[in-house]
C-alpha cells in the first residue's frame, strides 16, 4: 500500500500542529509556507540585531493541547514560566492566587488580596456563583459588560480585574466581547484547578516555543517543510487538489488550509467551488494588537514577570495606552527589556509610532511612581488583524469545506475559546484527526 501524503498550506501552530499529527500517524507531509519563519501570527521578528516576538502571548495551565504537542515534539518544560495566576496593578491592586487545592487557591487569594474592599471581593465571589449557577451557559447575545452589569460588579473589580482580563484573553473590548466565551475560559481557569488558572509566560520566542521543535519532529518523520514557498491557488482535479505553486507534478489528495483566515478566502475561492464559505471567512471582524519593547537597561525590572497598566481599557489616552507590561528579562530574556501590550482596537492607532513609545514609556513611570531612563533600543509591532473579534453572533467556520479532501484549520475556527494558540494547536489536532479518520487510520493521542 503507499504511504497517504497530506499538503498542509501555512507553518504556524494550527498547520504544524496538524503535520506533526498526521507524520506521527505515518503519514507523509509536506507544509507550505509563504514565509521564511515559522510561527505565522505568532513568530520570531529580528530587527537592529534584537529577537523579539511580533506579540507577546500567554498560555493558562487548562490550555492542555499546546503543551501536550510541546512534549511530544521534544520541548523542554523549561520553557514555558510557571507562574501562579497574580494579578497585580503597581500602587492600586495585588491579587494572587494561594497554592492550596481548588478552590481554596482563589478564595485565600481574594481575602489576602490588596486593594480590594469587601464589596470588591464579595462582588468577585457572586460573579463566579452566577455562572455556576448557570453552569456557565450564557445567552448568546450577552456581552461581557451586559455580565458585569448582571452581576453588579464594583467599578473597581470592572476596572482593574474583568475588564483588562477580557481584553488579554479574547482581544475584545468587554462593552463587544462574547460574555459566553469570556465564561469559557472563566470556567476552565478560575473556576477549576490552581494549575488550571497558572500563567504559562514563553521564556523562548514564539517560534523557538514549538514551530522550529516541530520542524524538526517532521524532518525525523519523512515530513518535507517547504519555507518561501507561496501557493497562491488551489484547482480541485481528478486525485485530489493541484497547488500553483508547488514544485511537484502529482496531485495531493488532501490539502489543510491553515494560513491566515484574510489569506484563505482568496485560495478557498480559488477552487471556485467555495465562493461562499470565503465571502464568509472574509467578512470576520478582526482586532489588531501593538506591541511596544522598550529597552531600559541592566538594572531595571517590574515587580512581578507580569503587571497590569493603569487604565488601559478606557477610551481615553490619560492613563496610557498599554494594558500590560511585561519584564522580558524575568523570563529569559535581556535584562530591562519590558514588553507592553495594547490590545485591540482604540485610540492609540491614532499615533505616529514615535509618539506611541513615548506615552507608553510615561505610563510604565507613572504606574512604577519612578523615574525611568530613556530607551536603548524601542520597537513598535503592530498586528493589525492578529485575531478575529471574539463578538457574540460571529460565525466561526469547521473544519470542514464544500470540497472533500479541502479542510480547514486555525484560531479562527468554531471552538469554545477565543483565538488563542490553544484554539489553533486544538483546531490543527482535530483536523489531523479527522483526515486520519477518512484514511481509515488511527489517532492515537486522542
Amino acid at each position: 500500500m503507499s504511504v497517504p501524503t497530506v499538503a498542509v498550506i501555512g507553518a504556524g501552530y494550527a498547520g504544524l500542529a496538524c503535520a506533526v499529527e498526521l507524520a506521527r500517524a505515518g503519514v507523509h507531509v509536506t507544509v507550505f509556507e509563504r514565509s521564511h519563519t515559522l510561527g505565522g501570527r505568532a513568530r520570531v521578528v529580528a530587527k537592529d540585531g534584537w529577537r523579539v516576538d511580533n506579540g507577546q502571548h500567554i498560555l493558562i495551565g487548562a490550555y492542555t493541547e499546546l503543551t501536550r504537542l510541546l512534549r511530544t515534539t521534544g520541548c523542554s518544560p523549561k520553557q514555558l514560566a510557571h507562574l501562579p495566576l497574580t494579578l497585580h496593578v503597581p500602587g492600586r491592586m495585588r491579587l494572587k492566587a494561594a497554592a492550596l487545592p481548588a478552590p481554596f487557591h482563589l478564595a485565600v487569594g481574594l481575602l489576602r488580596a490588596e486593594g480590594l474592599n469587601w464589596a470588591d471581593r464579595l462582588a468577585m465571589l457572586r460573579l463566579m456563583r452566577w455562572l455556576k449557577k448557570q453552569g456557565f451557559r450564557l445567552p448568546p447575545e450577552m456581552t461581557v459588560r451586559g455580565l458585569l452589569r448582571e452581576t453588579r460588579q464594583t467599578p473597581v473589580l470592572a476596572e482593574l480585574i474583568w475588564e483588562p482580563l477580557c481584553v488579554a484573553a479574547l482581544n475584545t473590548p468587554a462593552a463587544e466581547a462574547s460574555a459566553q466565551v469570556f465564561a469559557n475560559v472563566l470556567r476552565d481557569s478560575l473556576a477549576a484547578s490552581a494549575s488550571d488558572s497558572e500563567l504559562l509566560i514563553p521564556r523562548v520566542d514564539l517560534s523557538e516555543l514549538f514551530p522550529v521543535p516541530a520542524a524538526r519532529y517532521l524532518a525525523t518523520r519523512r515530513g518535507k517543510l517547504r519555507t518561501g514557498n507561496a501557493i497562491e491557488a488551489i484547482q480541485p482535479v481528478d486525485g485530489g487538489f493541484r497547488l500553483e505553486g508547488d514544485p511537484g507534478s502529482r496531485p495531493w489528495p488532501h490539502v489543510v488550509l491553515a494560513t491566515a483566515p484574510h489569506h484563505a478566502g482568496a485560495l478557498l475561492a480559488s477552487t471556485g467551488q467555495c465562493e461562499r464559505l470565503a465571502a464568509q471567512i472574509d467578512a470576520l471582524p478582526h482586532e489588531p494588537i501593538v506591541t511596544v519593547y522598550l529597552a531600559l537597561g541592566k538594572g531595571q525590572k517590574l515587580s512581578e514577570p507580569m503587571i497590569g497598566l493603569d487604565s488601559g481599557t478606557t477610551a481615553t489616552l490619560t492613563a496610557g495606552p498599554a494594558q500590560w507590561a511585561f519584564d522580558r528579562g524575568q523570563l529569559g530574556g535581556p535584562e530591562g527589556l519590558i514588553t507592553c501590550v495594547i490590545s485591540a482596537h482604540g485610540p492609540h492607532e491614532a499615533l505616529p509610532r514615535n509618539e506611541l513609545i513615548l506615552a507608553t514609556h510615561a505610563q510604565l513611570e507613572r504606574q512604577l511612581g519612578r523615574r525611568l531612563p530613556a530607551p536603548e533600543w524601542s520597537q513598535v509591532i503592530v498586528e493589525k488583524r492578529a485575531t478575529i473579534a471574539c463578538r457574540p453572533g460571529v460565525f466561526r467556520p469547521g473544519m470542514r469545506t464544500p470540497l472533500r479532501g479541502l479542510w480547514l484549520a486555525g484560531d479562527y475556527l468554531d471552538s469554545p475559546y477565543p483565538a488563542t494558540l490553544e484554539s489553533a494547536v486544538r483546531s490543527g489536532t482535530a483536523c489531523a484527526a479527522a483526515i486520519l479518520a477518512e484514511l481509515g487510520m488511527k489517532a492515537t493521542w486522542l
